[in-house]
């Protein structure tokens, strides 16, 4: 099962300033993560995301330290639910995650093995 960003969600904050640099990237529409591009996104911050496929932007609430190249989660999961990136099923979480949560190797695995 996966869970994606829902439209009015992805909408809900539209860019307030041209040419603002994103702290989060998703790359389509239906991603429900998204790869965190910026140095010391902190826990607290309200991060300012683009989807790359549309160029809509979105905020969210982040709720842990994520380090820049690791994702964070764009809906709450569940464990067993699938995690997509450009798109595509990249894995299934170990753990349930929140919204807003670092996703990484500790609570996102591989299907492959």
């Amino acid at each position: 099962m996966s869970k994606r960003v829902t439209t009015a969600a992805k909408n809900a904050a539209p860019a307030d300033k041209p040419g603002r640099i994103p702290d989060v990237l998703a790359h389509d529409a239906k991603d429900n993560v998204a790869v965190v591009v910026v140095e010391g996104l902190k826990a607290g911050a309200q991060a300012f995301g683009v989807i790359t496929a549309d160029n809509s932007s979105f905020t969210i609430a982040v709720k842990h330290d994520i380090p820049i190249g690791h994702k964070l989660a764009l809906v709450d999961f569940d464990e067993g639910d699938t995690a997509i990136k450009y798109g595509q099923d990249i894995g299934r979480f170990v753990k349930k995650v929140g919204r807003g949560e670092h996703v990484h190797v500790h609570n996102l695995k591989t299907k492959r093995w």
